[in-house]
């Protein structure tokens, strides 16, 4: 019976906590369920006494290697959902630990329902940008996105209308839809609807150049968006 017990008791200290949050509004943050276990996988380590895992250790326990670990905590940490902070330990040395703070709070925020549209629709970016490239976004793309939004203003909107305009014309790449965003803001083109007038009339000009009927993708939610449906 104590050897029951004991046991019992093991388990129940073995057990990681996970707030519901997390498992019902990930999807509003922007985030994929590689993402989110990797996080898991973190808050088992720091739980563990081991602050600041590598991607090698982090990969034991995934199925994605040490080079997509390594890609990924990048990636989140661009997002805004981790931090590498320094800690000092005896003898005034510094270390690095993950910190999941700034997860917490935004899931915190969910919830509570103090999340603005405007941050709210800026999550949703990389959900839909994801989708369409069919992958997860890189660094260096997601870098891309955030000074989009932050370094030149553009609304998550209208980011969002310059990506399905790039898939309207089959060229899905994000030197193209940076050209798009770029010539609305020298046009002054601030909102989704002037950005609907100038691509239609651009598609009257261009009518031989539409998506043939025989592409594979089917586009009609792209066509629609120039009507005024979102």
């Amino acid at each position: 019976m104590k050897k029951q017990r004991f046991s019992i008791q093991q388990l129940l200290l073995q057990q990681l906590q996970v707030p519901t949050q997390l498992l019902t509004s990930y999807t509003t943050l922007g985030l994929h369920e590689r993402e989110v276990m990797l996080l898991l996988q973190l808050q088992r380590f720091i739980q563990d006494g081991i602050d600041f895992p590598t991607p090698d250790q982090l990969a034991q326990y995934v199925t994605m290697s040490e080079k997509e670990c390594a890609l990924i905590l990048r990636g989140l940490i661009q997002k805004g959902m981790l931090t590498i902070d320094q800690q000092e330990e005896q003898g005034q040395k510094l270390k690095e630990a993950y910190c999941l703070n700034p997860l917490w709070e935004k899931l915190f925020k969910v919830n509570h329902h103090q999340q603005s549209e405007e941050e709210t629709s800026e999550g949703t970016i990389f959900i839909l940008f994801e989708q369409e490239f069919g992958r997860p976004l890189s660094p260096f793309e997601i870098e891309t996105i955030n000074a989009w939004l932050d370094q030149d203003k553009i609304s998550p909107a209208l980011i969002k209308a310059g990506l399905r305009e790039a898939v309207l014309m089959s060229k899905l790449n994000f030197k193209y839809i940076d050209r798009i965003l770029r010539e609305w803001m020298k046009k002054g083109i601030h909102s989704v609807e002037q950005a609907r007038r100038s691509s239609k009339e651009y598609h009257a000009r261009k009518a031989n150049s539409s998506i043939q009927s025989s592409q594979k993708r089917d586009t009609s939610f792209y066509y629609n968006w120039l009507e005024g449906e979102e």
